[in-house]
């Protein structure tokens, strides 16, 4: 007992030296002078290179039963569940089949009840190709546990918008507000390390990045909205260590600091965990994260699509009369509207704090 003490002082001292303001020794030498397309691709060649342990696919089931320990569970027994969604500390080793949070770890296997299982959370056949369960599908860093029935109730839908618990919605998989920040850094982890097989365009539905066709705007609207837990520093520190039984020897730059994915894509600014390597928020372009479409338009309509919260629409006619003015506009999924608009051409002025942004619209 001392010595798992010991070990858990320790461990939880070197998380957080690894986040307390700076970044961990793993990204010594790393230039944090670049954004954009320039750090993506430094981040990939890092987490590629660094990535000197593959493990099997039954190593992988082994390192979830270490690095997915419930964190409320002191004597190691279960391990947490993705999309699992009650808070509730259960009583049993076995969790209640109706919250699909916690099981055994030792009760992993096929369909039985109260058992999990690994849940590839870039689903294998939405890769292209097929993850399979080896190289990429046998990555740790986005193999979860979860409970089998909830797993095959998520299957290979995509991802999409929602809110609550983790959900079916129809064709599509809402994997619950606790889990969804988890999601979006683990797709974005994949895409970086496997390139075109695991693009996030491929498994979550919504608005194409304006910066990259590749990304979607809901992962990273859900990274700032869901902030990084202890648990997911736990993981990452120890699948980061090829020391480790099933370390794999590199990070998930996106847990080590979620702010990174806004340098990279924009959207909605999200934690920053280094204050002294980046001291401001980023300085972000109006102009190239809103879409307006459909232009022209048919139906007297207009949508901006941007994950930026707009100040304030201006429609104006040739002859520069304000034709509708609206403050603090209303967002439904990231997307703004503009109604009731008679047949003509029109200049739309969309402001949001400083910046402000012109676009040329027609109404047949």
């Amino acid at each position: 007992m001392k010595n798992k003490i010991t070990f858990l002082f320790l461990l939880n001292s070197i998380l957080l030296l690894a986040q307390q303001g700076a970044p961990a020794t793993y990204y010594n030498g790393f230039n944090w002078n670049q954004t954009g397309t320039s750090l993506k691709n430094a981040l990939s060649t890092k987490i590629i290179s660094t990535h000197s342990k593959l493990l099997s696919y039954q190593q992988a089931e082994y390192a979830i039963q270490v690095v997915d320990l419930d964190p409320l569970d002191t004597s190691n027994t279960n391990v947490l569940l993705v999309y699992g969604f009650s808070p509730s500390i259960c009583p049993s080793s076995v969790a209640d089949d109706n919250d699909h949070r916690r099981r055994n770890k030792d009760s992993d296997g096929g369909g039985a009840t109260c058992q999990w299982n690994r849940e590839h959370t870039y689903a294998k056949s939405l890769g292209t190709p097929n993850l399979g369960t080896a190289g990429a599908g046998a990555d740790a860093h986005h193999l979860r546990a979860a409970d089998v029935q909830r797993n095959s109730d998520r299957g290979s839908k995509k991802f999409s918008a929602g809110s609550g618990n983790s959900q079916s919605l129809g064709a599509t998989w809402y994997p619950g507000d606790e889990w969804k920040g988890d999601i979006a850094r683990m797709m974005m982890y994949m895409y970086l390390r496997y390139g075109n097989q695991c693009l996030p365009k491929n498994v979550a539905s919504g608005t194409v990045n304006a910066l990259d066709s590749n990304m979607i705007n809901l992962l990273l609207q859900w990274n700032a909205q869901d902030p990084v837990s202890t648990y997911e520093d736990t993981r990452n520190t120890y699948l980061g260590n090829a020391n480790n039984a099933y370390g794999q020897g590199n990070r998930n730059p996106f847990i080590d600091n979620p702010y990174l994915a806004t340098l990279i894509w924009g959207g909605q600014v999200a934690e920053n965990r280094w204050p002294n390597v980046y001291l401001t928020a980023p300085i972000f372009d109006l102009n190239d994260d809103l879409v307006v479409y459909p232009n022209p338009t048919n139906n007297h309509r207009i949508s901006i699509a941007t994950e930026i919260k707009l100040d304030e629409i201006q429609l104006i006619n040739i002859n520069g009369q304000i034709m509708q003015q609206i403050k603090n506009p209303a967002v439904i999924n990231n997307s703004y509207s503009v109604e009731n608009i008679p047949q003509g051409f029109y200049i739309l002025r969309i402001t949001a704090d400083d910046q402000t942004v012109v676009k040329k619209v027609i109404v047949n």
